[in-house]
């Protein structure tokens, strides 16, 4: 399957702080995902900093964590934000976002995130929770988050494209 590498187009000095900052924990399996789970109890209530890496692994972080540093300053097939419920006799994604300001990944990058679930062992919901639309303006160049379907600058009131624009991804994949 062929999906979507998306770079890193946060600001660099988030970067660089986060050059330092431990790597996003791969889970693959429900073992690991408890594990992390048991390492990091504030999950289940505050949720996580997730990114599906250009292998296709689900890598976790605590809440607070930078996308980037997660992705160990990679590109990424997918990134946001994942919340958690300690069902018996395995956790449960209760709500997955695509929210992440660092990558601002397109909603088309769910795919990547079921799959990185699914091999989990993680039941995905049906789509994202909640989705994000990030547009880059082309009048002034900053990225904004589109909101209830306003597609309007706001830092210069210019329109913004319909269609994804905020950095250059390329095709990964067989």
């Amino acid at each position: 399957m062929r999906f979507l590498a998306y770079p890193y187009v946060g600001p660099e000095e988030i970067r660089r702080r986060s050059s330092d900052a431990l790597a996003g924990t791969p889970v693959s399996s429900l073992r690991d995902v408890r594990d992390w789970l048991a390492a990091n109890p504030d999950a289940l209530v505050e949720g996580a900093t997730y990114v599906v890496d250009l292998r296709g692994s689900l890598r976790l972080a605590p809440r607070r964590s930078e996308h980037v540093a997660c992705a160990s300053g990679e590109e990424v097939l997918a990134a946001g934000e994942i919340r958690f419920r300690d069902d018996s006799p395995q956790p449960s994604v209760v709500e997955v976002t695509n929210l992440s300001t660092g990558y601002c990944p397109d909603v088309t990058c769910w795919a990547a995130v079921e799959g990185a679930l699914n091999r989990a062992g993680l039941r995905p919901p049906s789509g994202f929770t909640t989705k994000m639309l990030f547009r880059r303006c082309t009048a002034c160049g900053q990225v904004t988050l589109v909101k209830d379907g306003w597609f309007v600058c706001v830092f210069c009131d210019a329109d913004l494209s319909s269609s994804w624009n905020v950095g250059a991804r390329r095709e990964v994949g067989d």
